[in-house]
């Protein structure tokens, strides 16, 4: 399992070639307006949304798992213990098919707990949606 943490950011191809340098990583994954790393140490997933109006950097944050039954045990741990939350099972967001759910704290900041099951070509499954800028596509959530 690694953290995740998803940034708004104003100009992707400056981000992109800092965060390079930064945690000495290639890109993982490309795509307009969108990009993310996969950063052995410390074991972390960054995720950019390039969103140049965006009123706050940070988009959300998640823990990515590696196992469909970590993203059922989060699910089942939050509504054991009360907690809002809200499942997407088989959904297609970030150029990716997966598994999450989703819960916010109490001063706003969105955490997943998700498991990546397939590549996609595109940002999510509705063409309007995709039609959207990614990190416009995060705030709809």
């Amino acid at each position: 399992m690694r953290l995740q943490l998803a940034l708004n950011v104003s100009d992707l191809d400056a981000a992109v070639d800092f965060y390079s340098k930064m945690f000495n990583v290639p890109v993982n994954k490309r795509k307009p307006g969108y990009a993310n790393f996969t950063i052995e140490q410390p074991p972390l997933k960054l995720v950019l949304f390039e969103a140049p109006d965006a009123a706050e950097r940070l988009n959300h944050l998640g823990v990515e798992v590696f196992e469909s039954e970590d993203v059922t045990a989060a699910t089942e741990r939050l509504k054991s213990v009360g907690m809002e939350h809200f499942v997407e099972d088989g959904t297609t967001c970030c150029y990716a098919k997966a598994d999450k759910v989703w819960a916010t704290e109490p001063d706003g900041a969105r955490w997943e707990w998700y498991r990546v099951t397939a590549d996609s070509e595109t940002f999510g499954e509705d063409p309007k949606f995709d039609a959207k800028t990614p990190a416009q596509k995060a705030d709809a959530r």
